[in-house]
């Protein structure tokens, strides 16, 4: 089954049996490794990405559609205007992207074949501060040679660092190592990718996810999921009870109780959210805006271990969440979606309410599209030197493949194919994006 998969037809004999051995010792154990990371970053499947100002889908055959913000070539086109609607990136004729990544000003794809490609700010990690290196970049798809030698299944854009997951679970960084602040000492302009070293090693990673200087990692064992985070631990997103930077990634002890066992991690900047597989949600971080959806009353600046969010959640089953700046979405398995967070864009799914959401509710302009919403993707990253692409935004992909978008839509991320009118800046109903994914 596992050689049916093509991240794993041109693995030789020995690198299988080796992530057999890291997976638990079988192919069944193997097999369900590989179904969790597909499953948590949509491999070959589609998918839409909300990033700073710009927007990415790519559909069930492997094509990839850009539109918004493009003053770096962040779409890919080979030019750098910015499109108020859906373009094919023609320059990828014949490569079947299974993956996407965005963050401010730039995107990263993955390809079937385990290839990663770039466009954008041409800046794979640490950005000098006085924004003189925003002049670099590249408006057409590049392949990333450094990692030529890596089959990638998954990339994660966090402010001031790349990560990427090889199909053998292993995790390999770009820059930000400096006074070893992601496991290892390199210059911060380093562009080699390096193994990032740990005490998860012995077990393969099934999932990644970045924020604002910190990486989360999902880890495969036989008998349940681990969560390890590494970085900058600034209003405690990294669940270890405290604010404290780590050097290496250090297992989250809250996640090792038998009644917590998790599935899936998103980050935003600033917090996290952690799907577990009785379907409850915890999150931790700084709890600006609301963002954690805990009791407004006790809520602190921060909550520094996970902890679950309740009030409305409470005997919801979530089969899905993202996480994204100061907002957080959940899908439950019924089909109904939650938002809280940070509404000043009208990008909660909440018509003409721009007000904060505290606690989880039901997200009532969503429910009204009767269609089974699959993926939720909300702008989860900050462009610091460019401040012009607009207010963050949602797109949600339906169960049939279509896409609906909402919030900020100054740069024509939300993809409606027309110009906000002069002094608007957000569209509060869900629209509907002029391109299906399937």
């Amino acid at each position: 089954m596992c050689r049916k998969k093509a991240a794993f037809r041109p693995m030789k004999h020995e690198e299988m049996e080796l992530l057999k051995k890291r997976c638990g010792g079988s192919w069944k154990l193997v097999l369900k490794y590989v179904l969790v990371g597909e499953k948590n970053y949509r491999r070959e499947k589609p998918q839409v990405i909300a990033g700073s100002g710009h927007s990415i889908a790519v559909t069930a055959k492997g094509d990839v559609y850009s539109f918004g913000a493009n003053s770096l070539g962040q779409l890919g086109l080979g030019n750098t205007e910015d499109q108020l609607k859906p373009c094919l990136i023609s320059s990828l004729q014949g490569i079947r992207i299974t993956q996407a990544a965005v963050s401010a000003r730039r995107t990263m794809l993955v390809s079937d074949r385990g290839s990663v490609y770039t466009f954008g700010h041409d800046i794979l990690g640490w950005e000098d501060t006085n924004g003189s290196a925003a002049i670099n970049h590249n408006s057409s798809p590049k392949l990333v040679e450094s990692l030529k030698d890596v089959f990638v299944v998954q990339v994660s854009v966090g402010n001031y660092f790349t990560a990427v997951l090889s199909r053998e679970g292993q995790v390999y960084t770009f820059c930000w190592g400096r006074d070893k602040r992601l496991g290892h000492n390199t210059d911060p302009v380093d562009i080699e990718p390096r193994l990032l070293s740990g005490p998860y090693e012995d077990a393969p990673v099934a999932q990644i996810a970045t924020g604002n200087c910190y990486l989360l990692m999902l880890v495969y064992k036989p008998t349940r999921m681990s969560v390890y985070s590494v970085g900058c631990g600034q209003g405690g997103k990294l669940g270890h009870g405290n604010k404290e930077s780590e050097g290496i990634p250090k297992l989250i002890e809250h996640f090792e109780a038998p009644d917590r066992r998790p599935l899936s991690i998103s980050a935003g900047p600033f917090h996290v959210a952690a799907l577990c597989c009785d379907g409850r949600v915890f999150t931790w971080g700084w709890s600006t805006y609301g963002c954690l959806g805990h009791d407004a009353d006790e809520e602190e600046e921060c909550t520094v271990l996970p902890t679950a969010v309740e009030g409305s959640l409470s005997g919801v089953k979530a089969v899905h969440l993202s996480a994204g700046r100061y907002t957080n979405f959940v899908i439950a398995d019924n089909g109904d979606v939650y938002s809280f967070g940070w509404g000043n864009s009208l990008n909660l799914g909440f018509q003409d309410n721009a007000t904060d959401v505290l606690s989880p509710k039901l997200a009532t302009s969503l429910a009204g599209l009767d269609e089974k919403i699959v993926q939720i993707s909300a702008t989860n990253s900050y462009d610091w030197h460019n401040q012009d692409t607009g207010l963050a935004h949602t797109i949600v992909l339906t169960e049939s493949g279509k896409l609906y978008s909402f919030g900020g839509g100054v740069k024509g991320q939300l993809g409606l194919g027309v110009k906000l009118a002069e002094a608007q800046e957000t569209v509060a109903i869900p629209s509907r994006v002029a391109v299906d994914l399937i």
